[in-house]
């Protein structure tokens, strides 16, 4: 979508897919679906190495741990590439996107850990998608059709009946229950809050200044955490755990994430997510031996067309704002 500012002709890739007032190109949007899906392929990873980091190291020390990596890597990249600073309009965003995705997600998700199962965790997490929609929708006024919440929520119920039939209904509490639900929460706000950043700034650029912001209060946390008993005798894979956690699914993961939002739109492009789970179980099926089964495969499938339809939503119409 082209329109003019200041005279000049400026592409619009945002607007195009969060106003509702215009619909992206085809092939920009699918574009924006392979950058979200190469996001979620590392963000999957996010359950199993948690798993095993929590065995070497206390949940916030896991949770700071990797948010420092993080920020040290991103601290050097912005230097490399002579980043400017963020706008004063966009430090609001970029805190609230700092404390979903740095401290909200990971802390929570860690201590559900402690006291449930991932399948459990599983129930509950398969919502992130639809809720992630319904902060874009609120938070955005991204335009979605009936069609869509359809095929979300068709989707949804596929991941939460495959969770509760591998034991998910089981191993959980109030209080496990209440952390997953508030990581869910707060991820699916800081997906929204650090998209919204990317109509001034590079994905990239969001989530680095979200993890060298944090650098004040996670080196000192990691520090202190660390002799204050935080490790215990960690081995090899769980030091790698944590170190591909920071790495991987707190830093480039959100690259690719959101500049795939950006292009495909929040709530259509965050329902590749859905995706995530599955390719949880195909993990731990490589590294873990545990056994995919035919249902493994069926769902697989019945989700992946929920995703094709949710894409395939049209999008309502508006009248476009006159210049």
């Amino acid at each position: 979508m082209f329109g003019r500012r200041g005279g000049a002709t400026t592409l619009w890739p945002m607007e195009a897919t969060t106003t509702g007032a215009v619909v992206a190109p085809a092939s920009v949007h699918r574009e924006g679906l392979a950058w979200a899906l190469a996001g979620v392929v590392m963000f999957s990873f996010s359950v199993p190495l948690t798993k095993e980091a929590v065995g070497g190291f206390s949940p916030f020390l896991t949770a700071t741990g990797r948010a420092a990596i993080a920020g040290m890597l991103a601290a050097a990249l912005l230097a490399a590439r002579r980043a400017p600073l963020p706008p004063a309009q966009q430090l609001r965003p970029l805190l609230y996107t700092m404390l979903g995705a740095v401290f909200g997600w990971p802390i929570l998700l860690a201590l559900a850990l402690q006291r449930t199962t991932s399948a459990h965790a599983a129930v509950i997490a398969a919502f992130m998608p639809l809720t992630t929609a319904l902060v874009a929708v609120l938070r955005t006024h991204e335009r979605v059709s009936w069609q869509f919440w359809a095929a979300a929520g068709a989707g949804t119920a596929a991941l939460v009946g495959f969770a509760l039939s591998r034991g998910g209904g089981s191993g959980g509490d109030l209080v496990a229950d209440g952390l997953v639900v508030g990581a869910v929460l707060a991820s699916s706000w800081c997906y929204v809050e650090g998209a919204s950043v990317t109509r001034t700034m590079p994905g990239w650029q969001v989530i680095s200044w979200v993890v060298v912001l944090a650098l004040p209060v996670t080196v000192p946390a990691s520090a202190l955490l660390w002799w204050s008993g935080g490790v215990h005798d960690s081995t090899a894979v769980e030091w790698g755990s944590l170190v591909l956690l920071g790495v991987s699914s707190m830093y480039v993961a959100f690259f690719a994430w959101y500049r795939g939002l950006s292009l495909a739109g929040i709530a259509r492009g965050g329902q590749v997510q859905q995706l995530q789970a599955l390719l949880t179980l195909v993990w731990s099926a490589l590294f873990l031996d545990e056994r995919v089964t035919a249902t493994t495969v069926l769902v697989a499938l019945a989700v992946i067309a929920c995703v094709i339809w949710a894409q395939r939503a049209r999008v309502p119409r508006v009248m476009a704002p006159q210049e």
